[in-house]
């Protein structure tokens, strides 16, 4: 039975970042999909996630909570202006707050949506939830950059 494609794989299969390309074997390839007015996705940390046995790295807390919101900027943006493929988004501010061990021994639930938005940049507040707790959270801010910068379209 095939399963639904995420944001990555309909519109960056050969996406090699460690968040969320789908092309990485070795990154944390988490799969975002619009719900509503927000995008989400599940994923499952394995012991290389760990900071401590039972506990997720905040590192890769940052990488979840910074690579969802990206792709949560994106489809907005590609929505917002009609278009059939997402413009190429980067981070260009994210602040992410720890406010509690995150447990790896469950699904982990990311959640995103967009809070303000003009034609080339989007604000997106996220949370990160495990054992029916949210554990983090993220603000920050994503921009559509063009051809010639160095991140276009290499995600």
């Amino acid at each position: 039975m095939s399963h639904p494609k995420s944001l990555q794989e309909l519109h960056s299969p050969h996406g090699a970042c460690f968040g969320c390309g789908p092309a990485n074997a070795k990154g944390l390839r988490i799969r975002s999909f619009p719900q509503g007015h927000e995008v989400v996705a599940e994923w499952r940390a394995e012991p290389h996630h760990e900071a401590f046995p039972g506990m997720l790295n905040g590192g890769i807390i940052g990488s979840l909570l910074d690579c969802h919101s990206n792709w949560t900027a994106a489809f907005h943006l590609m929505t917002q202006g009609g278009l059939d493929h997402p413009p190429c988004t980067v981070t260009a501010d994210y602040a992410i707050k720890l406010l509690r061990p995150t447990p790896t021994d469950g699904p982990i639930t990311l959640s995103a949506k967009v809070v303000d938005s003009k034609d080339d940049r989007a604000t997106i507040e996220a949370t990160l939830t495990a054992g029916g707790k949210v554990c983090a959270t993220c603000r920050g801010l994503f921009v559509a950059v063009k051809p010639g910068h160095p991140a276009y379209h290499r995600w």
